[in-house]
């Protein structure tokens, strides 16, 4: 079986101490907001549209890197992790996957009111570390969802 990757980006939003999840859709899991990077798009800009069209909310990156800079070359906001994640197995083979840039960022309110076409402010809950420990979510999910409410703590 041929294997394919897709880029991806993800994002952790933060707001008064929890981070936002919702029912994927396709997959079956609660996730972050994120999805597929788009022509041209650097994977912080996708991280940053995802999370517009599917809250609704404006996200600002939390971000650990220098400012470096000159007329010809720009620092690029680097992701917290980098995973790969199996989308599509089929008799133990992997045939698709995603290489899944993880960010974090804040935002101001937790009112979600998400683009046309996405799935509406009920598919979406606020889970606080307490709530996070207990959630039925995978182990991925769980502690980058704590690492992302402790690094906006700080």
């Amino acid at each position: 079986m041929e294997r394919t990757r897709h880029f991806t980006a993800t994002v952790y939003l933060v707001a008064d101490g929890a981070t936002a999840l919702h029912d994927h859709p396709g997959l079956g899991l609660r996730l972050p907001p994120g999805g597929h990077l788009e022509r041209g798009e650097l994977p912080h800009e996708a991280a940053l549209r995802e999370a517009r069209e599917e809250t609704g909310l404006e996200p600002t990156l939390l971000t650990d890197h220098a400012d470096v800079s000159s007329s010809t070359a720009r620092a690029v906001p680097r992701p917290r992790h980098l995973m790969l994640a199996d989308v599509n197995v089929c008799d133990g083979e992997v045939g698709h996957q995603h290489v899944d840039h993880v960010y974090y960022a804040t935002v101001d309110g937790r009112r979600i009111d998400p683009a046309p076409g996405e799935p509406g402010p009920e598919a979406w809950t606020w889970y606080d570390p307490a709530a996070l420990r207990e959630a039925d979510v995978d182990a991925d999910v769980r502690e980058l969802g704590l690492e992302a409410i402790a690094v906006a703590a700080d």
